[in-house]
């Protein structure tokens, strides 16, 4: 069949370059009508003020460029398992193409519509897009999956394929915009008033403050600002700091697709190709294992569904947790009176992302000195954060909880010890809690501020110490 007119599905890869999926579509014809569906019941994509901006603004930036194309990009909202088909139906699609997901509810979600495409005897195709490496190509010598982050990273390096990918998809020839009927029309002319309600309705106010920029051009921005500027060399040594500017930030844009993993790689073995410095060089695979890391996580609950609901280690399901409310609301809103803590729950609170050291430190003193348990915390970050995702979130909870695939059973952090190593002149700090400008950085690092200069900042929720041993004792208990 020559040109045969495709539906591609836009779900967590919000791009026109180096797509797998769209690539596959482009090779089987250019008659291609494009849909992103503002899915009803999968709540993670916008249930986050800061997400939806991200979404709502790389839809923008999406739908231009396919208009650029010369097409379109249909934007639906509802449900998937009805609209998927009937789209395909309106327009006389042969083929519905998508990337494949790893989450549980959006494979169950897949299976459905895969088996109402067959009813109408339209074809699918599905690809990995968002990985590095496929699951299926990936065990233990054993073959089962890793559940042990240091050996599957060692596996990881030795599979992939160092082949660079192309690094630019704009030839890819002229779409043609086919007649598409008058019903298709009007569902075209829809889609700018579902994009401008979407809009109306997010009120992000922390868009100017959150580091992650929505967009495929942004998104390479991004990535080139890292690598040619060399932060990738220093990564090592100023990836803990937060107040340093030493991250990518580009952990929302793999979040939502709108650059490629491949492409990030790519940029690392790029760099460690013309470095020659042996500390940036390391700095360089740091930054590798983190972003394999990401990968490690999202391999997990694709084979471990249940990761969702619940501990990989079962005995914490009997962990008597104390769950006090007030405690995790002064948490939640920063203001435990213990200053780390409180600058990163404010970081994160207005502008919808959080460092990464920092995340380890809130967490662990959510779990173990406050003892809320580690979900009340994974549930929060997913309301608030802007590159909140389900397998990563709910790794680095279960990491933090020790609840997870780690082999290190319990990992404690004295959060006036993390202060001293990782925000020493109190920057961070002081930058998030302007109560405390003015107070000494002895003061703070040694949570001995005085009542004058306190400035209506709240005295410490807990004492660390004892926290930490009421949390062992506890633990024996399991």
């Amino acid at each position: 069949m020559n040109n045969p007119r495709i539906l591609f599905w836009y779900r967590k890869d919000l791009r026109i370059n180096d797509n797998n999926a769209l690539k596959k579509a482009f090779s089987l014809s250019n008659a291609i009508t494009a849909t992103y569906i503002l899915d009803q019941n999968y709540s993670y994509d916008f249930n986050a003020k800061s997400r939806a901006w991200f979404l709502g603004n790389s839809l923008e930036e999406l739908s231009k460029n396919w208009k650029n194309l010369g097409s379109r990009l249909i934007i639906d909202e509802g449900d998937p398992l009805i609209l998927i088909p009937k789209l395909a139906k309106l327009i006389d699609a042969k083929f519905v193409v998508w990337n494949k997901a790893i989450e549980p509810y959006e494979i169950n979600r897949d299976l459905e519509i895969k088996d109402n495409l067959k009813k109408s005897n339209i074809e699918f195709i599905e690809l990995w897009d968002h990985l590095l490496i496929e699951p299926s190509q990936i065990f233990t010598g054993d073959n089962k999956p890793y559940s042990v982050y240091g050996p599957f990273y060692k596996n990881l390096k030795s599979k992939i394929n160092f082949v660079n990918v192309k690094k630019n998809f704009n030839n890819i020839g002229d779409l043609k915009d086919l007649e598409i009927g008058i019903k298709e029309k009007k569902k075209i002319d829809t889609s700018r008033l579902i994009l401008d309600r979407f809009h109306k309705n997010i009120n992000f106010a922390g868009f100017e403050l959150c580091p992650c920029k929505p967009g495929e051009l942004a998104a390479e921005k991004l990535l080139d600002q890292f690598i040619c500027q060399d932060k990738i060399g220093s990564y090592e040594s100023s990836r803990d700091f937060p107040s340093q500017n030493g991250t990518s930030f580009l952990s929302a844009s793999l979040r939502f697709g709108t650059i490629s993993i491949r492409k990030v790689w790519d940029a690392t073995l790029f760099s460690d190709l013309i470095n020659i410095n042996k500390h940036n060089r390391i700095s360089i695979e740091t930054w590798q294992k983190e972003l394999a890391w990401r990968e490690f996580y999202q391999h997990c609950l694709f084979n471990f569904p249940e990761l969702e609901k619940g501990p990989y280690r079962k005995k914490w399901d009997l962990f008597p947790w104390q769950n006090n409310h007030e405690w995790f609301t002064r948490w939640s809103n920063g203001q435990t009176g213990i200053p780390i803590i409180d600058a990163a729950m404010r970081q994160l609170n207005s502008s919808g992302w959080m460092h990464n050291r920092c995340r380890m430190i809130v967490a662990s003193f959510l779990v173990k000195d406050l003892i809320c348990n580690w979900q009340m915390g994974e549930e929060k970050f997913m309301k608030v954060l802007v590159d909140g995702d389900l397998a990563a979130n709910n790794g680095g909870w279960q990491w933090s909880a020790s609840s997870g695939m780690d082999p290190k059973p319990l990992r404690i952090f004295n959060p006036y010890t993390q202060t001293k190593k990782f925000d020493p002149i109190c920057k961070y700090i002081k930058f998030w809690i302007p109560e405390l400008s003015k107070v000494s950085n002895a003061d703070i690092l040694n949570g001995e501020i005085s009542d004058l200069e306190k400035n209506n900042y709240s005295g410490a929720l807990v004492n660390h110490n004892i926290q930490q041993r009421l949390f062992k004792d506890l633990y024996a208990q399991i």
